[in-house]
């Protein structure tokens, strides 16, 4: 790996999946391959120009995905790669709204049931990052910022919570696509409208958090199912109002 200094990034998608998506991108392409050592923390930091906190959420995803191991007082260095399944949904391909509530349909599947083992599995770790995600979304709401990023955590929180690679394989592999409206604009050019439709999603990831909290699967796994059914609604909603 060079030292060449990382261009700025748009923030299109969490710093955490860039970085991810920067690391597995070496590795595909053979710049680091099976017994490569990574770059230190600091030297990534300083390439890819975030925290601390970011570089080992990424370390930490990429060794729940068996893509690295990390050896204590020594390092971090690539796995063997193995074939897998493919789960990959290019975002290029969400052409239309159709496309994007056939994702929607796909997620109300398996986000249920990952919320229902996210009950079962959570640790107060993922209890508090969920909290946090909950109470920065909140803020950026009071802010009127962008929340998409935020979303995204959020559900991609829950799919770790699980400890199960797979989906959080499939949320990671799916990005900021998994949020409607960074796949289309919205009808309506009212702040105050948007603002009452982010409070309402805030209120549905809160009624998620508390199922979870109190370790109740068919609770959890329901308030997902009500969740994204709800965006299926408003996107199928928003595609009558442009017929």
């Amino acid at each position: 790996m060079t030292n060449q200094t990382a261009p700025a990034r748009r923030r299109t998608q969490s710093l955490t999946q860039e970085v991810i998506q920067e690391i597995t991108e070496l590795i595909r392409s053979q710049n680091l391959v099976c017994g490569d050592k990574l770059p230190t923390e600091s030297e990534l930091i300083e390439r890819m120009k975030v925290s601390r906190t970011v570089i080992r959420e990424a370390i930490s995803h990429l060794q729940a995905c068996g893509v690295i191991e990390t050896r204590h007082g020594i390092g971090s260095f690539v796995r063997e790669q193995k074939p897998t399944l493919n789960l990959t949904i290019s975002p290029d391909s969400l052409e239309t709204i159709h496309d994007i509530i056939h994702v929607m349909e796909l997620r109300q599947s398996l986000e249920s049931a990952a919320a229902g083992i996210a009950a079962l599995r959570r640790t107060d770790d993922d209890l508090d990052i969920i909290q946090k995600n909950l109470d920065a979304f909140q803020a950026a709401l009071h802010a009127q910022e962008n929340t998409a990023d935020i979303d995204f955590e959020f559900h991609l929180a829950i799919a770790n919570a699980t400890k199960n690679k797979y989906f959080t394989n499939f949320m990671s592999s799916l990005g900021q696509t998994v949020i409607p409206r960074t796949r289309i604009k919205m009808q309506v050019n009212s702040q105050e409208v948007i603002q009452q439709y982010l409070h309402r999603v805030h209120q549905e990831h809160v009624e998620i958090f508390r199922a979870i909290e109190s370790q109740n699967p068919l609770l959890a796994s329901s308030a997902m199912q009500m969740h994204l059914n709800n965006s299926v609604y408003r996107l199928k909603s928003s595609l009558r109002e442009r017929c």
